[in-house]
């Protein structure tokens, strides 16, 4: 199986024109805007989107007026209504739902109230109960970069890896994000041999924050709404094209990023200590058991 996830990876620029002749809908499924931590507006991320004729899914850390700005405005995108919620435990969950109306429905009763000092960071829910709490929703749950992000435990992946979450939980998600603009194409690779051990469906995006970052990674698929979309994604008919930032990118992007986080500094500290505690404990036990 995972040489046939590998055939549905191509690792290059998309050319929007090649897609279109091919009667390919195309969308950068994980994208942050100033309604969390990235730096564009929702009216010029859809801009672009519409200039160049692919879709998109505003997937705001934990937060969803982002899509609601989104909903109000005309512009013929193709917009899938999504979420990046950040777990207590670390990993980054996508949820992509069938209706805007459920995302919001899910939001009000499941996210709003459990969103911490830090609102972009983990909320107090950990990746169990929020992967119950979709239950009953009609949505797709993708694992944002299973082997992110650097020294933290971001990705579902690097936590059971380094023992602080169950394997058990992996085959609970829908789909994996295979490329993710974010990441080296290393952890990239990982990403879509993980999928194909899982037998999973997989999701593309570039985790942009900066409007230069919009549409160089896509999930690609033949469908005409956001409902045959989604349907693509969990039959595994669809294919993922694009290619990550360069490291001077990434660099250039954490630095604006970062000041988002500034006026939360301390709360934000305090969550990444909690998330690291685990993940250190299990690195003194593993260190001290090679010496005996």
């Amino acid at each position: 199986m995972s040489s046939i996830i590998h055939r549905k990876v191509r690792f290059e620029h998309p050319v929007m024109e090649e897609l279109h002749a091919g009667e390919f809908s195309a969308v950068d499924m994980h994208f942050h805007t100033s309604h969390s931590d990235g730096l564009v507006s929702v009216r010029n991320s859809l801009k672009k989107a519409q200039k160049q004729g692919f879709g998109l899914s505003i997937t705001d850390h934990n937060h969803v007026s982002g899509v609601r700005e989104a909903a109000g405005l005309d512009t013929g995108v193709m917009v899938i209504p999504g979420i990046e919620v950040s777990a207590s435990d670390g990993p980054h969950i996508l949820i992509y739902f069938y209706s805007a109306a459920d995302l919001y429905d899910f939001h009000t009763r499941h996210i709003r109230d459990n969103i911490r000092k830090s609102p972009y960071l983990a909320i107090t829910l950990d990746t169990g109960e929020i992967i119950e709490r979709t239950e009953g929703y009609s949505c797709i749950r993708s694992a944002a970069h299973p082997y992110g992000y650097l020294v933290f435990n971001k990705g579902i992946q690097k936590c059971i890896d380094c023992g602080a979450l169950d394997s058990g939980l992996l085959p609970r998600f829908d789909a994996l994000e295979v490329v993710c603009g974010s990441m080296p194409r290393s952890q990239n690779e990982r990403a879509i041999e993980l999928a194909g051990r899982y037998n999973t469906g997989i999701t593309g995006g570039t985790d942009g924050h900066l409007l230069g970052d919009l549409g160089t990674v896509l999930t690609c698929a033949t469908a005409g709404s956001c409902g045959e979309f989604l349907d693509a994604i969990v039959k595994t008919e669809n294919f993922i094209i694009g290619q990550e930032k360069s490291l001077f990118g990434k660099g250039i992007m954490g630095s604006l990023v970062l000041t988002k986080y500034l006026k939360y500094t301390i709360p934000s500290l305090a969550i990444h200590y909690e998330q690291n505690v685990p993940r250190i404990k299990n690195f003194v036990k593993k260190s001290l058991r090679k010496e005996k």
